[in-house]
């Protein structure tokens, strides 16, 4: 099954370190951040869960909820959350689902037989509260993913999805923002009485909404 951006995030029920999980339900009207490791006990994701965990206060503040997922059994991810607690000094502090028989894996086309036909890649689903999917990201299973790059994107879509504004080029939160083009001048006036920084018609910069 391909997923493209916009679709329904297809749910499911399966198995986690925190018990079954209804993805449709755990997320509830919050966002959600659905990411794959290809296998338990390897290096690079034993960094990557020990990163999330760190900064899963700031998915918090966001109203995101994450997710993530090996195609290992149950009984090895519990052994994994102390390997992970012991070599990244954090605990793991979110569900970590169990997939050996494939099932979310295949809904979410997780797995790419050219890389390797038993192990998922590095995948990232960014789902919004309608359940729609915002963000697919494909890392190859040796390059280790940014999760600050995860939360700058949340960060913009939770912006434009609530003024008529695009986010430039490495944006971060509190920088100027892009009016979108299909906005006319006189409708940004009423939008951004400040004003703005045209430097072409088609591209109009604006300091931030709500900054």
């Amino acid at each position: 099954m391909t997923l493209r951006l916009s679709d329904t995030a297809p749910d499911f029920t399966q198995d986690s370190t925190d018990g079954p999980i209804s993805l449709h339900q755990y997320l509830g009207d919050s966002w959600g951040v659905l990411f794959s490791h290809p296998k338990d006990f390897t290096p690079v994701c034993t960094t990557e869960l020990g990163a999330v965990a760190r900064l899963k206060p700031e998915f918090d503040k966001r109203n995101v909820k994450v997710l993530g997922l090996s195609v290992d059994p149950l009984a090895d991810h519990k052994a994994w959350v102390g390997d992970i607690a012991e070599t990244q000094g954090t605990a793991l502090n979110f569900p970590l689902l169990a997939d050996p028989d494939r099932k979310v894996s295949g809904l979410y086309d997780m797995i790419h037989p050219n890389a390797n036909d038993t192990l998922t890649v590095r995948s990232v689903f960014i789902i919004d509260p309608n359940k729609k999917i915002r963000l697919i990201i494909t890392y190859p299973a040796s390059t280790g993913r940014s999760f600050e790059e995860i939360l700058r994107v949340i960060d913009s879509l939770q912006l434009t999805d609530k003024h008529k504004v695009a986010t430039p080029v490495e944006w971060k939160l509190g920088a100027d923002c892009i009016i979108v083009p299909s906005l006319s001048t006189e409708e940004a006036r009423k939008l951004f009485p400040g004003g703005w920084d045209e430097k072409k018609p088609y591209l109009r910069m604006v300091k931030q909404p709500g900054a």
